[in-house]
């Protein structure tokens, strides 16, 4: 561990100093990866310092204890030493783990997209409950949360709606979600009292920069049409919904939620892009051997997840068997304890490959 954390080390100085060099703003698109991993390892590194000055100090106190007849010195270095032998075990615990290879995208943002799956109209309720348990979870954590398309349900809730989430690691704490979500209540459309059982999709991806995906616009066909739903006299007269169709891949995105078509090609555009990496990730995930995909965040859309039940007041994430019995509180967006489970579980099976 000593060798990977001194050549971190060694690293993190080479980039400090190439981010000083007169010419390192030349090229933003290298200078902005420098300073990314600048910050990464400067963490590490931190650690690592702290971790080296625990190490100086037992050294220390141990030749005091070998060395020193004096019995107030050495009753002082023997107190050291218990202070500092469970910080020297902590330490290398944190290392351990911030020695993980992390995922590239753990802090992006995202696009979050939430669709009705089987169970007609108690479906679309279902998938505006968990759009409503997401902007929780989002503000208690002061994301922003901005909606770039959206189709009611009949009854309420939505068919579709596709979100934009921004903030401080946002797909590092959401790159789990994606999945179906499968309900089990007493409907509100239900007269007859029996509990059914439906469910939503949730797709998580990974907010793609110009620096990640290169969109020859030359592939990209832009129709303009009039936008449907509330927004009034303004939304409803001008062409200012926009669908773009990216001709290589079929990928098509609309947006109608923003006043003017201006704002409504950026969203559009931004969406795509993030389908676009995401195509490529799942093409790359794909390679992975079978031993080694990993169990918590498969990225298949079809796989089942997640239950809530509402008799029994129950979640449980059938990934790592844990279930809790406060659905009302996970609804409320107290998202905290399946997303640091989920985080110890893709721990634990990178430390078993590692």
């Amino acid at each position: 561990m000593i060798d990977k954390l001194e050549a971190i080390k060694d690293r993190f100085e080479e980039v400090g100093q190439l981010m000083i060099q007169p010419d390192a703003m030349a090229d933003m698109k290298n200078y902005t990866k420098l300073t990314k991993e600048y910050g990464e390892l400067e963490k590490i590194v931190k650690k690592y310092e702290e971790y080296r000055q625990v190490l100086d100090n037992i050294r220390s106190a141990k030749d005091v204890l070998e060395t020193e007849k004096d019995d107030e010195f050495r009753e002082l270095a023997k107190a050291e030493l218990d202070d500092m032998e469970p910080q020297q075990v902590t330490l290398e615990e944190e290392l351990k783990y911030m020695l993980i290879p992390k995922d590239p995208n753990d802090s992006k943002n995202v696009i979050l997209e939430i669709r009705a799956g089987t169970g007609g109209d108690e479906a679309a309720i279902f998938a505006g409950d968990l759009f409503r348990m997401y902007s929780l979870f989002a503000e208690n954590l002061g994301w922003n949360f901005s909606v770039i398309s959206l189709t009611d349900g009949t009854v309420g809730g939505y068919k579709e709606i596709i979100t934009s989430v921004t903030g401080e690691d946002v797909y590092a704490k959401l790159k789990f979600e994606s999945g179906v979500h499968r309900v089990q209540r007493v409907p509100a459309t239900e007269s007859q009292g029996r509990v059914h059982t439906s469910a939503a999709t949730v797709a998580v991806l990974p907010e793609a920069e110009e620096v990640d995906v290169e969109v020859n616009m030359g592939d990209v066909r832009k129709d303009t049409f009039r936008a449907s739903g509330a927004g009034g006299q303004h939304i409803n007269k001008t062409e200012s919904a926009v669908r773009l169709t990216h001709i290589p891949t079929g990928i098509v995105v609309e947006c109608q939620d923003g006043r003017s078509q201006h704002a409504n090609f950026d969203k559009a555009l931004t969406v795509l892009r993030s389908r676009i990496y995401e195509k490529e990730l799942a093409k790359q995930n794909a390679e992975i051997s079978d031993q080694r995909r990993s169990m918590v965040k498969s990225g298949d859309r079809s796989d089942k997840i997640r239950t809530y039940n509402y008799p029994q007041s129950r979640v449980t994430d059938h990934r790592i068997n844990y279930t809790v019995y406060n659905l009302p509180t996970v609804m409320d967006g107290q998202l905290g304890d399946f997303v640091e489970q989920l985080r110890i579980a893709e721990n634990a099976e990178k430390l078993q490959e590692g």
